[in-house]
């Protein structure tokens, strides 16, 4: 057995190898490919077809890994597969079918391209080609390597690694395939891709590879925004590195203040915390300290300071959280993310500087409550939590973070915290009080709800409507009967 360790993986490389210098790429997966790879793999060989595992699926293979996604290329044109395989679906110009089932498999044609005048897509593709050729057109020797079948039964077959991805594993070196300024001026993803590769498997970058990156990172500005998003959430998403190890490597080689200036403008800007370093590696490690599981929890972390930087006087950093919040959402408009996620993100860095003591009344627990949202208290509890790790900072025992939570779930269990939860509704109001729907009765619900939040036990219908019949004669009188004003009285807010 030949042992490759790669770190941020649960295993050691074993490969079942018969190495001998008759055939030392000899390479048995018994145990590793999934019955569907297999049969993709045995139909286009039945129909007279070359076909092989290609990519990051061995990739992951030599890794001791399970792969993500299943790739094999094939000397079979794109028509020849789609009619192997009921139900696969052609819509490119690339080559690629997909074979439906479990796992799903991509099915690409041996091809070579050239000409990249947008820096993303060939002008031209061609079919046909030997699989060598289709290996040399990928970005980083790692992802070169092919598994040519011998005999699927026994799942056996040969590595073909002719640009030597095998020993660079081996190596922890991310190297390119070919000329490196060649391969990043074909696509400008291959940039970002660099960063996540050798984040994920630890690995250095080969010095001519480095070299190019760096002279061509200004051309990431050509990137659509939903390619930069998708490869960052990947970043966000790596359960073996912490998001600062990528976000280190991009600041190193010019890409961070390409992509994310926001982010970039935060280095040197100080920081008066127990932990040494500036915003952006407080920034970092907030990150660092959030599950790998939440990608768009990660990315709030590393965004929640990001007002700091324009907001410094004095040694303090007043509303930073509302100039941080604009900008996390000025950002991720850019990257093209989803409204719900921008909201998500917008909302925790806009709270995350809540202060609780202990003279909280329930009443202002029951405010902090509605201010933030019930759907949002998990997520604040954690960005806080990710803040303290990443300041040195500890909560006290008491009138700190648990004892916040505490009440909190007290007051969830029985205290009306939303519109919804009292005793009457819009309707009742219209025919109680006989008023038209409009302005009015939205003004009379807020203020309703904010006389509950300060004493639940008023929530009861004969209750509301008594005080709702007040508000209107209070509002009367201060008006002169004038006509009512549109919006509701604010509420006192939480003392934080």
């Amino acid at each position: 057995m030949a042992q490759l360790p790669v770190p941020g993986r649960r295993g050691d490389l074993e490969l079942s190898t018969t190495a001998t210098s008759r055939d030392p790429d000899r390479l048995a997966l018994v145990g590793r490919l999934p019955r569907g790879v297999v049969r993709v793999l045995r139909t286009l060989e039945g129909a007279g077809h070359e076909a092989s595992l290609v990519g990051g699926s061995v990739r992951d293979l030599l890794c001791g890994g399970e792969p993500l996604d299943w790739d094999v290329a094939t000397s079979a044109a794109p028509e020849q597969t789609a009619a192997l395989f009921r139900g696969a679906i052609w819509e490119n110009r690339f080559g690629t079918v997909t074979v439906g089932g479990q796992p799903r498999v991509e099915v690409t044609t041996y091809r070579s391209e050239s000409g990249y005048r947008d820096r993303r897509r060939p002008d031209e593709v061609r079919w046909g080609m030997s699989l060598a050729d289709d290996l040399s057109r990928r970005d980083f020797t790692i992802n070169a390597l092919a598994w040519l079948p011998v005999d699927l039964r026994r799942r056996r077959g040969r590595l073909i690694d002719p640009f030597g991805g095998r020993h660079d594993l081996r190596d922890r070196l991310l190297r390119a395939v070919g000329d490196p300024e060649r391969r990043f001026s074909e696509d400008s993803l291959r940039l970002l891709r660099a960063v996540r590769f050798a984040t994920r498997f630890g690995m250095r970058l080969e010095p001519a590879t480095e070299a190019a990156i760096r002279r061509l990172a200004p051309t990431a500005t050509t990137l659509s925004a939903e390619r930069v998003r998708d490869e960052l959430l990947q970043m966000l998403r790596l359960p073996s590195a912490p998001p600062s190890r990528a976000m280190h490597l991009m600041e190193d080689l010019g890409l961070l203040s390409v992509l994310l200036p926001e982010l970039a403008v935060l280095r040197g800007i100080p920081q008066s915390k127990p932990v040494h370093g500036d915003a952006l590696e407080h920034s970092l490690r907030a990150a660092d300290a959030l599950p790998w599981r939440d990608p768009v929890l990660r990315l709030a972390g590393l965004l929640h300071d990001l007002g700091k930087a324009s907001t410094l006087a004095g040694g303090h950093f007043i509303g930073h959280e509302q100039v941080g919040a604009a900008l996390a959402a000025q950002l991720m408009t850019r990257l093209r993310f989803a409204g719900s996620e921008i909201e998500r993100v917008m909302h925790l860095v806009q709270h995350h500087m809540f202060a609780y003591d202990s003279d909280w009344t329930d009443a202002a627990v029951r405010r902090f409550i509605r201010r933030v949202g019930v759907g949002a208290l998990d997520d604040l509890y954690a960005l806080r939590r990710a803040d303290n790790v990443a300041s040195g900072v500890v909560e006290p025992s008491g009138a700190g973070l648990t004892e916040l939570e505490l009440r909190v779930a007290e007051q969830l269990r029985g205290a009306p915290l939303e519109q919804r939860q009292l005793a009457l509704d819009g309707s009742d109001l219209v025919a109680e009080l006989s008023l038209p729907p409009g302005p009015t009765i939205g003004w009379l619900l807020g203020a309703l709800l904010e006389a509950v939040l300060e004493e639940p036990q008023r929530n009861t219908r004969t209750g509301l409507l008594e005080l709702a019949h007040e508000l209107l004669a209070a509002r009367s009188a201060e008006t002169g009967g004038a006509r009512t004003h549109r919006n509701a009285p604010a509420g006192r807010e939480a003392p934080d």
